[in-house]
């Protein structure tokens, strides 16, 4: 019997042994199949994804606001031809752009803060900082730039927390659950964006300030509700361990996980946590850069920031734009569907993440939303009538079809699925650099597609869609030949994985015990953190 899974000091008999007794102890089925389904688990999970619905309805709610009289009369620009407001490409998107451009640079720092203020207190400050944006875009009265710049320090914390929200979840869920509560982070994104939309909806008719302040102001509540209610959970265990409270991170883990304190696959992660910590420490101090250069780590890095275009944001952020050039009277009405379709189709992703592995549901996700660019472009360039779009109602309707389909793809794959193997793919210590840069490289393509949209759409119209067709078939490319099946994985064994270079395109088969005999390794087996030594291991 493997002496490592007895907790030293417990004076308890250790309870039924796992089944898979091998050198390597429990296997991951086994960790998983022991597991339980907690309410605390379910309730971390949901109280965190909190800081999903911020940056949801951040982002559902500005495309609305540009079609508000009381808006456009305060921000926009008076054409005198027309005797109305509009807002030039420059000034719609730096207000758009401005949100993405502080997420940027608050993902870049919330590694930082998370490593330093630990993942709990780093989502409350971050929480905080969205409460002050919020307060400088409504006391806005008439300068646009002034709105622009509260968006811009909204971003900083929505940024922050785009990191530190799947971090704190990722180290925090039990195996059983890490995809599906990770996945709830998006989840609340639509659930943020279908509000935003339906508020919106509610409130556009009015005349005055109320069209926007209140949309804007309900922000507050979400942001007060998540920077208190964080400070009711518990701390990540493996930040509380590395932080040197062992007994702590023990507690949180089974409590999360429904188990005893001394059961089998408790011990199994504390004392992966532990072997872990103890290289890192057997080594040289960790820098920043080391996300480039440590082993295994400049493949990781590029591969996170690689897989976040998609192109979904192209219609949250100007749909009601979108929309009207089709000749719709109502565009809030479109958004309203385009939102509840989003919200239907996540609860379905929250099934593929639950069920079916990561690799095949973001192949067949990215080839189904690259098939929807390509009809939505070519038909928006060559059959609607953008100077009369009532003359071409089929061409309109199809357009919102593959809008709505394109939605549906996102939402049941790239949308939940890329936070979960985000928040797997890098190993303890590079974990908050590494997030911080794959999230911040999220925030940049969101800048870049809320500031130059105006400007490329009043170019080239719908062949725009063109380019996030071809960014879509380049992702089923990335997937299929570099990333590695995590799902039902500690979060340890991935990092052996990509440190055993084993091959994507078979990793759902890997198994620690078939790994074979390298440089004459006496239990034949290779050090399951690929450190190049034999891992001692005890034997009673």
């Amino acid at each position: 019997m493997l002496a490592k899974h007895f907790h030293k000091g417990s004076g308890k008999n250790p309870p039924p042994k796992l089944d898979d007794n091998t050198d390597h102890g429990p296997s991951a089925a086994a960790i998983v199949a022991e597991q339980k389904i907690t309410a605390l688990a379910i309730f971390l999970g949901t109280v965190a994804s909190i800081g999903g619905f911020m940056f949801g309805y951040v982002s559902g709610q500005i495309s609305g606001f540009f079609d508000m009289d009381d808006y456009a009369t305060r921000f926009g620009q008076y054409d005198a031809t027309a005797d109305t407001y509009s807002f030039s490409a420059a000034r719609q998107g730096t207000i758009v752009g401005l949100l993405p451009a502080g997420c940027l640079f608050g993902s870049l720092i919330a590694g930082r803060i998370a490593d330093s203020l630990g993942r709990r207190m780093a989502i409350s400050v971050s929480a905080l900082s969205c409460m002050v944006g919020n307060i400088i875009e409504i006391s806005s009265s008439s300068s646009w730039v002034q709105f622009a710049v509260g968006r811009l320090v909204t971003g900083f914390g929505i940024g922050a927390l785009s990191v530190a929200v799947p971090m704190y979840q990722s180290e925090s869920s039990p195996a059983i659950l890490r995809g599906l509560l990770i996945s709830t982070y998006q989840l609340f994104i639509t659930l943020g964006i279908w509000t935003a939309e339906m508020v919106n909806f509610g409130t556009h008719n009015m005349s005055d300030s109320g069209s926007w302040r209140i949309p804007n102001g309900l922000s507050f509540v979400w942001s007060l509700a998540l920077g208190g209610g964080i400070l009711f959970l518990p701390e990540s265990p493996r930040y509380a361990y590395r932080a040197g409270r062992e007994e702590e991170a023990r507690n949180t883990i089974a409590r999360l996980a429904g188990l005893d304190t001394n059961a089998l696959s408790v011990n199994q992660q504390i004392d992966e946590i532990r072997e872990k910590l103890d290289e890192e420490r057997a080594g040289a101090a960790t820098h920043w850069y080391e996300i480039f250069t440590g082993p295994r780590m400049l493949y990781r890095t590029l591969l996170g920031a690689t897989l976040q275009l998609t192109g979904a944001n192209f219609f949250f952020y100007y749909g009601t734009t979108i929309f009207r050039a089709t000749g719709l009277k109502d565009s809030y009405v479109t958004q309203i569907i385009l939102g509840s379709v989003n919200v239907a189709c996540t609860f379905g992703g929250l099934y593929v993440v639950k069920k079916c592995g990561r690799r095949n549901a973001l192949i067949v996700g990215a080839l189904w939303m690259m098939v929807c660019f390509l009809i939505y472009s070519f038909i928006g360039h060559f059959k609607l009538d953008q100077n009369n779009p009532a003359a071409t109602p089929a061409a309109g309707n199809v357009l919102i079809v593959f809008s709505c389909l394109f939605i549906a793809a996102f939402a049941t794959t790239w949308g939940p699925l890329v936070w979960a193997v985000v928040a797997e793919l890098y190993p303890a210590k590079y974990r908050a650099p590494a997030m911080a840069v794959a999230t911040a490289s999220n925030w940049l393509w969101n800048f870049l597609i809320s500031f130059f949209t105006r400007f490329i759409t009043d170019a080239i119209d719908y062949l725009y869609g063109l380019v996030f067709a071809g960014c879509c078939f380049m992702l089923v490319l990335v997937v299929f030949f570099f990333l590695i099946e995590s799902k039902d994985r500690s979060l340890e064994e991935i990092d052996t994985m990509y440190l055993l270079h084993v091959n994507p395109i078979t990793s759902s088969k890997w198994s620690e015990k078939n790994v074979s005999t390298e440089n004459g390794n006496p239990s034949g087996q290779q050090s399951r953190h690929g450190s190049g030594h034999v891992e001692d291991r005890a034997f009673s």
